[in-house]
């Protein structure tokens, strides 16, 4: 009985899975308001011309820079792929379950994978400075972490319910080096609108991206804006997690044909992505017919409940139109503890998937999602991130149904630790957490 893969340096891949070319409808254009296409030249305002280019790549395989793999290696990669034996034993299941843990990384989650991808080709560009936006503080602590590496300054937006939630992944941030503020803030002319409207306003992700682009807008130059989530350049660099799962499952003897199910949590996708898209490149390939299971909050419901239209990535409108899963750029979600969930719209890849079928989503309320975070941390050690429980409780409830002779391999994404998430789980604990 294999309980883990080890973690070799070749399987660090040398290519990232671009899963634009194998999908089954092109991504409908980015527009701008009157309708027309936003043309690439405009992306180059945020971003730097490399990302730009990989934004709009149709190439299968991307090549990482042979700098950046020594980084991935320098910080943990290729991260465990684990059984979790002790939670088949619980469930009674007949089912392998494994997970990619991704918290092993420094800033405690999958999100360094593109935060360092991000500000290595910002560096060579010679941009100063980093502007970006962030929930739940994973993805600020991990821009923060690649700045500091890279020698790029780094401005976070949090948005407020977790700024104030979670105080101790400001400090993170500020200990790698990183300017931290709570959005809405008092340093953008959309933030201080928000809060004269309402001091006490909790924010959102789409209000934070807002102050961040603003920001950069008003930096003459100086400034270019780092995504976490939601486009493809970011999704492309996560795929590394899939990529190197693929190669540690084969070690073990499990093939890609015997994953029955692929599972993770959705916000904007990145980390859902980056595990699922190398296998669904196999699926679309028909090489196997595991299915994708995409897990959301009952709080924050765009593929459950959201429509599949154009919409703004961002509360104030400043960004181009997407066509994605949402529930609207002006819908501020609960103050939910799993606050990289907190996004009104998602992926436009993954909105295609879910559109045609090969993603299934669903969605679980806070405390059952606590719940199953406690279960899998007394029986495996590992206290995931709130965002990451999502992915546990639909793990849990796929593996209860699976028993007899079938033996499928059931497959998440552990992506973060919840090691500075526990006032949600103290929460729960002493029964005082909302159900929303």
């Amino acid at each position: 009985m294999e309980l883990r893969s080890t973690q070799k340096p070749e399987f660090i891949p040398k290519s990232w899975y671009n899963i634009v070319p194998d999908l089954p409808e092109k991504i409908p254009p980015y527009l701008l308001p009157d309708g027309s296409i936003a043309r690439r030249e405009m992306f180059e305002v945020l971003f730097s011309k490399e990302l730009v280019r990989q934004e709009f790549s149709e190439e299968r395989f991307i090549k990482i820079p042979e700098e950046l793999v020594e980084y991935y290696l320098q910080v943990g990669r290729p991260t465990p792929l684990l059984r979790a034996r002790n939670l088949e034993k619980y469930l009674g299941t007949s089912a392998r379950i494994y997970f990619k843990y991704e918290g092993v990384l420094p800033a405690g989650s999958h999100k360094f994978n593109t935060a360092i991808a991000q500000a290595f080709f910002n560096k060579r560009e010679g941009v100063e400075r980093l502007s970006t936006e962030t929930g739940a503080g994973q993805w600020g602590s991990a821009l923060a972490l690649a700045g500091s590496l890279m020698g790029v300054k780094v401005r976070v937006f949090m948005v407020r319910a977790s700024y104030n939630q979670k105080p101790l992944r400001r400090v993170l941030m500020e200990t790698y080096g990183a300017e931290v503020h709570p959005s809405p803030s008092t340093i953008t002319s959309f933030g201080r609108k928000l809060l004269g409207e309402n001091p006490d306003h909790p924010g959102s992700l789409g209000i934070a991206i807002s102050e961040a682009i603003e920001d950069v807008v008003n930096s003459g130059g100086v400034a270019k804006y780092s995504l976490g989530s939601v486009l493809n350049h970011v999704l492309l660099h996560q795929t590394i997690i899939g990529l190197e799962a693929i190669k540690q499952l084969e070690e073990i003897g499990v093939g890609v044909e015997d994953v029955g199910f692929v599972v993770g949590a959705v916000g904007g996708g990145s980390n859902y992505a980056g595990l699922s898209y190398p296998f669904m490149m196999h699926k679309l390939q028909g090489k196997t017919r595991a299915r994708f299971i995409a897990v959301e909050p009952k709080a924050v419901p765009s593929m459950t409940k959201g429509r599949y239209e154009y919409d703004y990535g961002d509360t104030a409108g400043l960004t181009p139109l997407l066509k994605m899963h949402t529930l609207g750029h002006d819908f501020i979600p609960p103050p939910i503890h799993a606050g990289g969930l907190r996004y009104h719209g998602v992926a436009p890849s993954l909105s295609v998937l879910v559109n045609h079928g090969l993603v299934e989503p669903v969605a679980y309320g806070q405390r059952e999602v606590f719940e199953a975070g406690v279960l899998f941390a007394r029986l495996q050690g590992v206290i995931p991130a709130p965002e990451s429980a999502h992915a546990v409780k639909a793990v849990i409830d796929i593996a209860r149904g699976i028993r007899g002779g079938e033996k499928p391999v059931v497959l998440f994404n552990l992506s973060g630790h919840g090691l500075l998430d526990l006032k949600g789980y103290e929460e729960f604990l002493n029964n005082s957490l909302p159900d929303t």
